[in-house]
């Protein structure tokens, strides 16, 4: 049994699904340009948390405390990777916006 409604016409049925208009080279440099600076800004935060707050400033850190635990050692036993799934999640929902924005989403 056939799906297609023999009174509408091959160019009805053309009009009702939207083509993909790709992207042009410049609206895709852009795509790609804010792309990798969200990558970067999300690796450099990731960066700051797990090396710096954890490891550099692990002594200066350690005087402060979370219930009976030093910031350092929170740092780095859950806060970098509690960050890390954090930032899975905003690179997630900022590429789903950036994807919609320059036609690109599945």
């Amino acid at each position: 049994m056939s799906d297609t409604n023999p009174t509408v016409t091959e160019t009805e049925r053309r009009e009702e699904i939207p083509e993909e208009q790709p992207l042009s080279r410049a609206k895709a440099r852009e795509y790609w340009r804010r792309n990798v600076r969200l990558i970067a800004v999300l690796m450099t935060i990731w960066f700051l948390v797990s090396f710096v707050a954890a490891i550099l400033l692990a002594e200066p850190l350690s005087n402060v405390y979370i219930g009976e635990i030093p910031v350092s050692f929170w740092f780095a036993q859950q806060g970098a990777i509690i960050t890390f799934v954090l930032l899975i999640f905003i690179y997630i929902w900022r590429m789903n916006k950036l994807d919609r924005e320059y036609g690109v989403e599945d």
